[in-house]
């Protein structure tokens, strides 16, 4: 099953919206109201959204295929792109998701791979990301991959109020 990595365009539009709706629905929909939740899918993952997040030249979108299938996909911003932080010598992890039927399989652990060498690959000095607090699976993930908390922001889905935690790791060396 060899992976790769290939750059979003325009021309992924479509794509990334389904790719993007789909995922974030079977990561996160039994955990929300139903009703806040499809308020977000419509707003986060709109055509107009997506495709202003693709123009932004501090933003990328990388797809990730498993031979010729698509397996998930993840966005690094840099710069104002960033969330929070926008600092120049970070960069953010803003998605990383990966399709139900590829799941289990190390791909999220190659696709963070991929994310930490590209962020270095520019100088960056860390990376950081935000994570649901209520994703415990998620925060092990990142721990086990030396990530450590640094901050928390509230994220709404819809109108619920919830938390995320900002964890970061640290890109130069010791």
């Amino acid at each position: 099953m060899p992976l790769h990595l290939i750059p979003c365009t325009p021309k992924e539009l479509p794509l990334l919206v389904e790719l993007g709706r789909e995922t974030f629905k079977d990561a996160f929909a039994e955990a929300n109201d139903p009703k806040d939740f499809q308020a977000y899918i419509e707003k986060a993952f709109s055509k107009k959204r997506i495709q202003a997040e693709l123009n932004n030249p501090h933003s990328f979108f990388y797809l990730v295929y498993s031979d010729d299938k698509l397996a998930g996909y993840f966005k690094l911003n840099y710069l104002s792109a960033q969330t929070d932080i926008k600092s120049k010598e970070g960069a953010e992890l803003e998605r990383i998701y990966v399709l139900k039927a590829f799941q289990n399989q190390h791909i999220g652990q190659w696709m963070l791979e991929q994310a930490i060498k590209l962020a270095g690959k520019i100088g960056k000095d860390f990376l950081w990301l935000g994570v649901w607090e209520k994703n415990p699976g998620a925060i092990r993930f990142y721990e086990r991959n030396g990530f450590e908390k640094f901050g928390k922001h509230p994220y709404y889905v819809g109108s619920d109020k919830q938390m995320d935690w900002l964890m970061k790791l640290d890109l130069l060396p010791s």
